[in-house]
């Protein structure tokens, strides 16, 4: 007797124990709208020249600010090359026509035959010139004008010519600096660096992926939720985000909706929804802070949406 009332209370005790358990299971599951996992804006970062990698800064792990820099190249070619093209450029300068010193002689043929035209003016009205003397002396400022006019023409297009090529000489040293620029490479976001491709030492050409980088500060949470949910769920509605750490450990977040699919998709697995008989769910996205750095990429997580009614 004794030994049936025990196990009439055993039966009891378990039976308590369940149901506190399903209670509990099904109270967490209500909380919660939909579950998914946190991603980060990922950058991967390539070099835009080529040569030999002389400095890494980014290796795995390492956290980088925005416009630290990250990798340096060699430049002793680059700047081979910007200095052969200053001389360039230089020559063509020098070279350019002095236009007032290659028409003043011609000038002063003019000045010269336009005061013998008017002295012969002077001395026909005096009788001691002919018509002829003057006609010549106004054939030839003809002729002197047509040849400074030719000049001017010839001094200006060659002049024209020289810059031109000048000027394209400058755009080059103005690649070149762009170039040289780039061969330091300026970290593009803050973040924690999730990948290094490249090791110092090692020829790197114009494309190649150097490193991945996350901006961990912010993160999103990739939930997803079934077609009568998102009809509730709007963009920039608040959420609260419940952060899986492990042995029922959740932590509460803060977050925003920023996105929500326009396309239906399978229900991925592994995810739970709200509505489990749902085959079809869409993709939303959170936007949660992570203030204290707890939060890490492909961590689970649960989210609650204030605009769906519980």
């Amino acid at each position: 007797m004794k030994k049936h009332n025990k196990m009439k209370k055993t039966y009891f005790y378990a039976s308590v124990l369940l149901a506190l358990i399903v209670f509990s299971c099904s109270s967490n599951k209500e909380n919660y709208d939909a579950s998914g996992t946190f991603e980060a804006t990922e950058v991967i970062v390539s070099s835009e020249v080529a040569g030999r990698i002389e400095q890494m800064n980014a290796t795995e792990g390492t956290r980088l600010k925005k416009g630290d820099t990250s990798c340096v190249i060699d430049t002793v070619q680059l700047h081979l090359k910007k200095m052969q093209l200053k001389a360039s450029l230089e020559a063509i300068r020098s070279a350019r026509a002095d236009v007032s010193a290659q028409i003043a002689a011609l000038k002063e043929q003019i000045a010269h035959n336009n005061n013998e035209i008017e002295r012969t003016s002077r001395l026909i009205k005096g009788g001691a010139a002919n018509q002829k003397q003057l006609d010549d002396l106004s054939s030839n400022a003809k002729v002197l004008e047509k040849q400074l006019k030719a000049q001017l023409s010839t001094l200006d297009k060659t002049n024209a010519s020289s810059d031109a090529s000048a000027q394209s000489m400058e755009y080059q040293i103005l690649q070149i600096e762009d170039q040289l620029r780039k061969s330091s490479i300026s970290n593009p976001v803050s973040g924690i660096v999730l990948a290094k491709y490249a090791e110092e030492g090692e020829l790197t050409t114009i494309g190649r992926s150097m490193y991945k980088i996350a901006d961990t500060d912010t993160l999103f949470l990739r939930a997803y939720a079934t077609a009568a949910q998102t009809t509730q769920i709007k963009i920039g509605s608040s959420a609260t985000v419940y952060a899986d750490f492990g042995d029922e450990d959740k932590k509460e977040y803060s977050g925003v909706v920023t996105w929500v699919s326009e396309k239906g998709e399978f229900t991925p697995k592994g995810i739970k929804t709200r509505d489990e008989r749902a085959s079809t769910v869409y993709a939303v996205k959170i936007k949660v802070v992570n203030t204290d750095g707890l939060l890490k990429i492909g961590q689970w997580g649960d989210v609650s949406f204030s605009t769906i009614e519980k």
